[in-house]
């Protein structure tokens, strides 16, 4: 795959992980082996007897790598600013079985940014799915929201699954359609 093509590991401690693609939530124990087949944008997707698990970058010390710091921000960031920092964090987000990140993938279809009035700002996105009945898509929607939330003066992210428009590959950027092969 890509990011880390199949680099052995041993888990460090216990962790919780997703099955792909059926997005249950599975405890892998200190001590498993196996191969790390995608480290990109903070989370891992690794292969183990046979199954692939997606880990958040929360725990990537239980792989023995370094989580990915917060996004910084510029002193007296306005709106805009805020704004072009979520569409870099949600170009963080990246299916655990499609090396495309969700916004060149064109899942994403809104991102809303509204000044609370305290410096602090809401943010609401709107993103959908390649398929509607993907087992990821809560954990993409948790991927993006949290990735969103560390975002300094982001005190509220709403992001809602819409299916309207339907998903269809003329959305991806070019840069997708060439990564996938589609192009």
């Amino acid at each position: 795959m890509f990011g880390h093509a199949n680099e052995p590991f041993s888990l460090a401690r216990d962790v919780k992980t997703i099955l792909i693609p059926d997005g249950e939530e599975v405890t892998l124990r200190a001590g498993t082996s196996g191969f790390l087949t995608q480290a990109l944008g903070g989370s891992f997707t690794v292969y183990v007897e046979g199954n692939l698990f997606r880990i958040a970058g929360a725990d990537a010390d239980a792989l023995g790598k370094d989580p990915v710091p917060p996004p910084e921000i510029p002193d007296n960031a306005s709106d805009e600013d805020i704004e072009a920092v979520i569409w870099q964090q949600l170009k963080t987000c990246y299916d655990p079985e499609i090396p495309v990140n969700i916004v060149d993938l064109g899942l994403v279809y809104r991102c809303e940014v509204t000044p609370l009035g305290n410096g602090q700002r809401s943010v609401t996105v709107d993103m959908t799915l390649t398929a509607p009945g993907c087992g990821m898509g809560e954990i993409l929607v948790q991927d993006a929201q949290e990735k969103i939330a560390i975002i300094p003066t982001v005190a509220d992210v709403v992001v809602q699954l819409v299916f309207d428009p339907p998903w269809n590959q003329g959305m991806m950027s070019d840069e997708a359609r060439l990564q996938t092969g589609l192009m």
